[in-house]
């Protein structure tokens, strides 16, 4: 199953692209090693990302290892969703044996979200495997009360805060509640664990929090998303409780919809009725350790469902590769519920042989609805899974209790049944992950999904922000800047590296292809005006002076089509105080065009100027 996983992961490597915005701090960290300590956007380290970049250390050391290219991003993110097939099936196989586990490593490997995710660079792989990570270390505390796997889990859980924030304690609920409930130890000795292990947690998930606040500002790179550069805010305003309801203007059932259903819902049937026979068995577990470990299984991964769904509810979805953390708690839930339903039906025990065939049938007609969405896109997808439906069901209620090791022509109807009964169960998630085999379906480094595009979010950003895409007439991403540059882009570059003095910085620029692909191609230090959205004031109006007048800025390119909107709090932002400066203070360069239009772009490429300021001029 792991080499499955590494071949479908794998397969498009060498054409997974770069992710916007991402792949530039990448191409940063990897020309700085400042940048790289602070996840900084720039090579220069002037500002952060709108985020902690924990994500991007291991493609920036694997860029470093053999070069900046869009498969050496993409390698740490394969090996990433190897490791989490294994660890998935080593947790599942300990809590509810073999077939068990390899059933849970299989769904995981062809969840379609993850089909796509593990095959692009992106946030949220490295997310997944680390807390795949920390339920494997819970799982061995739970066993026998021990407080060192414990306080492993909260190290994980702490790293995966590094790559996606409070995201990462989406599942600390769960592993609080289950370690309390299930662990076979007294009250304090379970409080005076989970209060350790807490604390560890806190320290790794806020290490790059303390860092940013201990070190000078004058040191550190600007905070992008704050207006008061503060990693706090950052992180837990502008990425963190800010969010909670930024989704309202999307269904609040927007899971069970096609559009993130199609990438990560194939699966709700199978998991609730596990979390359901999860629930019986619980209320009948003994005191063994057995008992134990099966009470904490089921409440963790019972706990990490109901919450993450909770969260990704109310929230905004801009891109589908945020609901993967939601993919290992329903993987586990249906290979449990569905291997411990096999054997009840193979064991025959009264109605109890009715189970699984209800499963198999809901499962295949939430397979249709969710197909239905589709029409267009595997046509033969349908019927299939409506008949082997139909056949499986049959063949089920045909099976002999025990015939499965018996003699005779009967003991062909369970292998059958089963095979049969798993057509109609997963066939549609499974034609949806191999899809990525055709680059067409394989999804992109900015929104990781597996199949056709359909319902679903659009992300509402615009080709003006820095490193973003562009939107095609749809206005779906299917068009990517180049990361080459013109001809016109490298004349300007030139012309500004010739005329430079040795400034710190090539030049300024507010936005366009200056301080994205410039940056991903070249690596040269460009001084980034405003963060993502440009109302961060990361090189305030008379910084930016100081810099022309001491010589470390000589160049800024000014985009000439931007309109001047005013910041949060009505007034310009800084980028827009330092563009006016600019126009009045530094005389404009003729150096050719520096910029053309792609064809299929709604709107061309911004016209823009490029400005020489001497020192001489700083203070006009």
């Amino acid at each position: 199953m792991a080499a499955l996983a590494a071949l479908l992961y794998a397969w498009n490597i060498t054409g997974s692209g770069l992710a916007p915005y991402y792949s530039v701090a990448a191409r940063s960290m990897t020309e700085s090693w400042k940048a790289f300590l602070f996840t900084a956007y720039d090579p220069a380290a002037t500002i952060t990302l709108d985020k902690i970049g924990g994500f991007l250390w291991p493609q920036a050391l694997s860029a470093r290892l053999f070069g900046f290219h869009d498969w050496a991003l993409t390698l740490p993110q394969c090996v990433e969703g190897v490791v989490s097939v294994l660890v998935m099936y080593r947790v599942v196989r300990r809590w509810q044996g073999p077939a068990a586990g390899l059933l849970a490593a299989g769904l995981l490997t062809l969840t379609p979200v993850t089909a796509s995710m593990f095959g692009h660079p992106g946030p949220d792989a490295a997310l997944v495997m680390c807390l795949l990570l920390a339920a494997d270390r819970y799982q061995a505390a739970v066993r026998d009360a021990r407080l060192r796997p414990l306080v492993w889990a909260g190290v994980w859980v702490g790293l995966g805060f590094q790559a996606k924030m409070m995201q990462a304690w989406l599942i600390v609920p769960a592993l609080a509640v289950g370690y309390g409930a299930a662990a076979p130890a007294g009250l304090r000795t379970r409080a005076g664990h989970l209060l350790a292990a807490g604390a560890v947690m806190v320290a790794v998930s806020l290490s790059w929090v303390l860092l940013m606040t201990w070190v000078p500002v004058d040191v550190r790179p600007y905070a992008d998303g704050t207006a008061d550069n503060s990693a706090w805010s950052m992180v837990f305003g502008y990425n963190g409780f800010g969010r909670l309801g930024s989704g309202a203007r999307e269904s609040g059932a927007k899971l069970f919809l096609p559009g993130l259903a199609a990438q990560c819902g194939w699966l709700y049937p199978s998991a609730v009725s596990g979390l359901v026979r999860g629930a019986v068995r619980c209320s009948r577990t003994g005191g063994e350790r057995r008992g134990h470990t099966e009470r904490g299984g089921y409440v963790l991964w019972g706990c990490w469902a109901l919450g993450t769904a909770a969260v990704l509810s109310v929230i905004a979805v801009p891109h589908r590769a945020y609901t993967a953390t939601l993919v290992p708690a329903l993987v586990a839930l249906s290979a449990a519920g569905l291997v411990t339903l096999w054997r009840l039906h193979r064991a025959g025990r009264g109605r109890s042989r009715f189970l699984l065939p209800a499963v198999v049938v809901c499962q295949a007609v939430w397979a249709v609805y969710v197909a239905h969405g589709y029409a267009g896109f595997a046509r033969w997808l349908v019927p299939v899974v409506g008949g082997a439906a139909a056949v499986g069901v049959v063949a089920l209620l045909l099976v002999r209790p025990g015939s499965v090791t018996g003699a005779g022509s009967g003991r062909w109807r369970a292998p059958v049944a089963l095979l049969v009964g798993g057509v109609a169960m997963f066939a549609a998630p499974v034609t949806w992950s191999l899809s990525v085999l055709d680059p067409r379906y394989a999804g992109s480094a900015f929104d990781a999904a597996a199949g056709p595009r359909g319902p679903g979010p659009v992300p509402p950003y615009s080709a003006t922000l820095p490193g973003t895409y562009l939107a095609g007439p749809n206005g779906d991403v299917d068009i990517y800047p180049t990361t080459r540059l013109t001809p016109g882009q490298r004349h300007l570059l030139d012309h500004v590296r010739r005329h430079n003095g040795g400034a710190r910085y090539l030049l300024s620029a507010d936005r366009g292809w200056a301080r994205s692909k410039a940056i991903t191609e070249t690596g040269l230090p460009v001084l980034p005006l405003g963060g993502f959205t440009h109302e961060s004031a990361s090189v305030p109006l008379a910084a930016f002076k100081r810099l022309v007048a001491s010589g470390q800025l000589r160049f800024a390119l000014l985009d000439d089509t931007a309109v001047a909107r005013p910041g949060r709090d009505g007034k310009p932002t800084e980028s827009a105080r330092i563009a006016s400066w600019v126009r009045s203070a530094c005389p404009r360069v003729a150096v050719g065009p520096a910029t053309g239009a792609l064809p299929g772009v709604v709107s061309p490429l911004t016209a823009e100027s490029l400005h020489r300021c001497a020192p001489a001029g700083a203070g006009a």
